[in-house]
């Protein structure tokens, strides 16, 4: 691996190690603890400020995907080579599950701790408001469909140059204001894949849809976008928008 990739993947690895790790930390330790939980909003603006933080830190080196479902609509779209989309999506699912493994050490240091669904994802009865099956994979491909709209907006030609991390980040606590009831949140298979890990059971039967749902979500918005903004696709390469910053 050149170093070039290198310092991508790195970058790939900590993106979402971070991402996992505040949005999700806030679920686990923040969001119910008695007289100051943050609550769902509180969550949904964590998640928000971990890809908004982390596109500025780290977006210029890899593009700050953050996200297998990002890196393949990026790559639909005609903005991220074939190259690197495996390396990207390895590091994302292990900066994840990295993630978790930190998160579950910190937690279960309180004495009366238990571990619930540790903020994982899930449909039926593991969904937080018992949404379907049906319910839940629309929600998972809707919102993932308008989070890559809103990257590959932002980062094309004629939007403003060097504040997209901040709609994108916006957008991504939007979704979670939206969509925490019916599946938890996921729009991420890394993010979803880490906490699976230790929640265990039936969860990760259920891991399925959170790949499948935001996977499909990303790829038809990067198809419709190659269309969108066809002059500014370049397949084999990152384009320069793609460099500024993409979560």
């Amino acid at each position: 691996m050149d170093s070039d990739m290198s310092r991508r993947v790195v970058a790939e690895f900590f993106g979402t190690l971070w991402l996992v790790l505040g949005g999700c930390g806030a679920a686990v330790l923040a969001a119910g603890f008695p007289g100051l939980g943050i609550g769902f909003l509180g969550v949904a603006f964590a998640f928000g400020l971990t890809v908004l933080t982390m596109a500025y830190a780290v977006g210029h080196i890899s593009g700050g995907h953050f996200n297998p479902a990002v890196t393949l609509g990026l790559w639909s779209a005609g903005r991220c080579a074939s190259k690197h989309v495996i390396p990207y999506i390895i590091a994302q699912v292990i900066g994840a599950i990295v993630a978790a493994l930190v998160l579950w050490w910190i937690a279960s240091g309180k004495p009366d701790w238990i571990s619930g669904g540790f903020a994982a994802n899930g449909y039926g009865d593991l969904s937080p408001g018992k949404y379907s099956l049906g319910s839940c994979f629309l929600t998972e491909v809707v919102m993932t469909f308008f989070f890559l709209f809103v990257i590959i907006g932002t980062t094309s030609k004629g939007a403003a140059s060097g504040f997209a991390g901040i709609p994108i980040g916006l957008a991504l606590t939007l979704i979670h204001l939206v969509s925490i009831p019916v599946t938890n949140t996921s729009v991420n298979p890394a993010r979803s894949t880490g906490p699976a890990l230790f929640a265990g059971g039936a969860y990760i039967g259920q891991l399925w849809l959170f790949w499948i749902g935001p996977i499909i979500g990303a790829v038809i918005a990067g198809l419709l976008a190659r269309w969108m903004y066809e002059t500014e696709s370049i397949v084999g390469t990152v384009v320069v928008e793609e460099r500024r910053v993409t979560s």
